[in-house]
């Protein structure tokens, strides 16, 4: 079974310096029918202006995962870590007992495009952490690429949730392939572009569960699609 769940119904914030779009509830947005999804807790797809960003806030056992598409983003955490990615890098922070962070837009031109999301650990009050990955674009060309796992497979980053994270860049006609035990379920996010996903229609923004499914099969529409897929319980 899969069930859409369109852009245009997710909730937003919008403050000038940003415009965010909220998958499942968030903030002030509260919808009872999008809490989450298993440990999967916020997407969010947020698009920073110049010079803005979030101001140092903290945080608590929660996994916290973002995934730039265009622009950087400037982060600075009470461990003593200041990094910058760019376009197509994933940075990652384990907050455990207690970390403050901020990430900020370092351009002061142009905009930063960017999603945050949020899974639940399995360990609580664990150490902070912080990880990152930056990869040639080329090797997540239509194909599925893990960026995130319990175990730290195939040089994915290692977080405490039983939950696989993948992404991929998709290009028009191209197929790729996920298979789910009987006792796994998904959830796909359109970040840029536009899909398919065994024969269902998703467009940019767009996020689809799935469950009761052995196989996925996501094609790609017209031009580059950018998508994440969380395989989880």
């Amino acid at each position: 079974m899969i069930t859409v769940r369109p852009s245009s119904a997710r909730g937003s914030t919008k403050l000038g310096w940003l415009d965010s779009r909220h998958t499942f509830s968030f903030g002030r947005f509260y919808d009872p029918a999008f809490e989450g999804f298993g440990a999967l807790r916020v997407i969010n797809d947020d698009r920073v202006g110049p010079g803005r960003g979030f101001s140092p806030h903290d945080h608590q056992n929660m996994e916290i995962l973002s995934y730039v598409l265009s622009g950087g983003l400037a982060h600075k955490d009470s461990t003593g870590t200041a990094r910058v990615i760019g376009p197509r890098d994933v940075q990652h922070m384990s907050a455990g007992r207690g970390v403050t962070h901020s990430e900020f837009n370092p351009s002061q031109t142009e905009p930063t495009h960017f999603f945050q999301i949020w899974v639940v650990p399995n360990a609580i009050d664990a150490t902070p952490t912080y990880n990152e990955l930056k990869y040639d674009p080329a090797a997540r060309a239509d194909t599925l690429q893990l960026i995130a796992s319990p175990d730290g497979a195939s040089g994915s980053i290692r977080w405490t949730s039983d939950t696989k994270l993948y992404t991929g860049v998709l290009h028009e006609g191209k197929s790729v392939a996920l298979d789910l035990p009987p006792d796994r379920r998904a959830w796909v996010q359109v970040m840029r572009g536009g899909i398919s996903i065994n024969g269902i229609s998703l467009s940019e923004g767009d996020g689809a569960a799935v469950s009761a499914e052995s196989r996925l099969t996501l094609t790609g529409g017209a031009g580059e699609s950018d998508i994440l897929i969380f395989d989880l319980k």
